[in-house]
This record gives structure tokens, C-alpha cells and sequence, in this order.
């Protein structure tokens, strides 16, 4: 089976399916270092070797083309949740900067940061504000000619390997962004998750911060940094879910079971089929939304919702499945479907969970 078939869908062109070649070149003479317990030194070798690859060049800058990153994406989380997580972040964390930033800042933060010298961060969740935003407390104030920031952050990616933040916070009636140097932070409370990797809470106490665009235009600004990026959450999915099916092929037709292979059972072909359906009707749906912003040039928040929701669900059921199919050696530590099974997980509650997305596309079906 052709894992990159789809790439001759009309949502594609050439182009698109070279990039992912050459991705997949990359990642089997590049990522075997990937699975380390030292996920902070993997990320930052992982960001530098990125971006002498050049991917990192496809997610930072004002000109981003979600469907490049979306292919990206998919082909690293197939081999490796650390590496998408890296280059996903460097998209995510420099975003708003690109977006809005004076061209002074976007000269200081972007080129760093495309080349993997300056790891980005995006600093939006907080103790008591996470899927409501416009719940957050982290507070912004004018000292002479600076911002100051006071608050804490939480959840935040890349916490404590950060070279920069982009802190979203209260300032004159309204949510602003800022970016913050990491020097201005202290982000020394770890928090360590199932999937390991780079995160922490960031304190801020009289941290000198510089506004990207307008005050009170954050809350905005935020959001149409996650219409970018958020559809290629779907893909990162899809890159789980074909890993884990091939991981189930591979395993079911060498496993014999009652003098067969696994795979020669209708049950086990049943279960096949729903993971291969499932997984072509997520990738339509986050093709569908990276097509209708890069070639439409359209807002696409109820795609992009549609694509995440549907996408990351069903990457957990199709992984689920693998861990089945697989039985003990699916829950052996190290098993690439064991790591799937920890590293699909937070893909349904990061940039708007599950429940939140449902919201988004009800409320826009329903507006007048």
C-alpha cells in the first residue's frame, strides 16, 4: 500500500507530494535518535536539524501555505511525535509574529527561528483559563516606553527550552500579545506528561514584554494563528493513525493464531477496514480545510474544526485498534504502537479540545 497516494487527490499538487518525499528521506536517515529520555536536548537537536533541512522555512514566515505544513506534519508524526512537536511549535510560537509583528521584530524573532537557532513558544493557557481564553488574568501594563507582564502561564510547550514567548495577556480593556525573551521568564516548573516532552508553567513578574500589533487585538490575533495552524493538528493525526495501521498489517499477517494468520480472519479484516476508512475520511477532511486556505484565501474555522475533531478522534480509535491487534506486544514499553497510544492522546485537547471544536462548528451553523 502507497502511503502517499493521496497525494494525487486534486487538493495537491506535484509539489506537494515531492516535499513529502523528501520528508521521508529525512526522516529515515535523520530521526533515529528520536526516542530518548532526554526530551529536552532531542528537541533542541531536533529543531536544529530541522532547520538546516530547510522544513522549518515551510511553517515560519509570512507566507505560510498550511498545505506544505500539513504535509510535513504528517509524514514526522508517522515516524516520530518528538520531531512534529518541534517543527509544529516553531510555526505555532512564531505565528502571531509574522502575523502582526513590526518589521523590526519579525527581522529580531523569524529568520532564527526558520533557520532552528531560536526555539519559539506560544504562551496562551493558564491555570484557570484553557479552552476559555478570554477567562485569562495575566496582566499587561505601560512603564515609560516598555510592557510589563505579570501572571502564570501553564501547559506550555517548549516551557524552559524557549528562547522567546509569545504571551498573550490583559492590557487597556482587552487581550493583548506580546513577545517576551526567555530571560524575562522563569519557567523551571516542569510538567511531565505521557508523551514526554518540553513543557512547563512560565511565571511572570515584572517581565518586559514588546506588543505584536494592536492593543486589545490579541484574542483575534491568537485566533487566526490557530486557523493556520490547527487543521495540522488533523494531519500530525493522520500521521499516528497510518503509522499505527501499518504496524497492524505487518503484525497481522506475520502473527499465526488456530493455524492462520491473524489477518485471514474476518474479524481482524473487519477491523482493518474501519481503521483504513477512518483514516481516509480524516485526511479528506484536513485536506479539504488546507485547500480551502491556501487556494481559496478563506477563513476557515468550521473546517479546520470539522478536521481536528474528526481527525484526532478517530486516530485514537484507529491506534486503539492497533494496540488490539498488536495484543501483548502493544502495551510492551517501546513498542512503536505503545508510543502511538501515549503520543495520540494529547492531540484531542491541545489548540481547542474535542468538545470545544463541536462548539465552533455548531455555533456556525447556527449563526444568522
Amino acid at each position: 500500500m502507497d502511503r502517499f497516494q493521496h497525494y494525487q487527490w486534486p487538493f495537491f499538487e506535484p509539489r506537494h507530494a515531492e516535499l513529502a518525499r523528501k520528508a521521508e528521506a529525512f526522516a529515515r536517515e535523520s530521526l533515529g535518535y528520536t526516542h530518548g529520555e532526554d526530551a529536552d536536548a532531542i528537541c533542541r537537536r531536533l529543531v536544529a536539524d530541522l532547520g538546516c533541512a530547510g522544513f522549518l522555512g515551510h511553517c515560519v514566515g509570512t507566507q505560510v501555505e498550511v498545505r506544505s505544513v500539513a504535509v510535513l506534519r504528517e509524514v514526522l508524526a508517522y515516524h516520530s511525535g518528538l520531531a512534529d512537536f518541534s517543527f509544529a511549535m516553531q510555526g505555532l510560537g512564531s505565528g502571531p509574529i509574522a502575523l502582526a509583528g513590526t518589521e523590526e521584530q519579525k527581522g529580531k524573532y523569524l529568520p532564527r527561528t526558520a533557520s532552528g537557532e531560536a526555539i519559539a513558544a506560544f504562551a496562551l493557557s493558564e491555570p484557570d483559563a484553557g479552552s476559555d481564553v478570554k477567562a485569562l488574568t495575566t496582566s499587561a501594563r505601560k512603564s515609560g516606553g516598555d510592557w510589563v507582564l505579570d501572571g502564570t502561564k501553564t501547559w506550555i510547550s517548549n516551557g524552559g527550552i524557549a528562547d522567546y514567548y509569545v504571551v498573550f495577556a490583559r492590557a487597556e480593556g482587552g487581550i493583548s500579545a506580546f513577545v517576551v525573551d526567555a530571560a524575562e521568564v522563569d519557567a523551571t516548573r516542569r510538567i511531565d506528561i505521557i508523551a514526554p516532552h518540553p513543557m512547563a508553567s512560565v511565571k511572570l513578574e515584572g517581565s518586559r514584554g514588546a506588543l505584536l500589533g494592536e492593543a486589545g487585538q490579541g484574542f483575534k490575533l491568537a485566533m487566526r494563528n490557530l486557523d493556520i495552524f490547527r487543521t495540522t493538528v488533523a494531519a500530525a493525526a493522520l500521521g499516528f493513525a497510518r503509522r499505527a495501521l501499518d504496524e497492524s498489517l505487518a503484525r497481522t499477517k506475520s502473527r499465526r493464531m488456530f493455524g492462520q494468520a491473524l489477518a485471514e480472519f474476518q474479524m481482524t479484516q473487519a477491523k482493518l477496514a474501519d481503521m483504513a476508512t477512518s483514516i481516509d475520511a480524516g485526511a479528506l477532511l484536513a485536506y479539504r480545510g488546507a485547500w480551502v486556505k491556501d487556494v481559496k484565501k478563506q477563513r476557515v474555522t468550521r473546517e479546520a474544526a470539522m478536521a481536528k475533531m474528526f481527525a484526532t478522534e478517530s486516530a485514537q480509535q484507529v491506534i486503539d485498534a492497533a494496540v488490539q491487534l498488536c495484543g501483548g506486544l502493544g502495551v510492551t514499553r517501546g513498542h512503536p504502537v505503545e508510543r502511538l497510544y501515549r503520543e495520540v492522546r494529547s492531540l484531542r485537547i491541545y489548540e481547542g479540545a474535542t468538545e470545544v471544536q463541536k462548539l465552533i462548528i455548531a455555533k456556525d451553523l447556527l449563526k444568522p
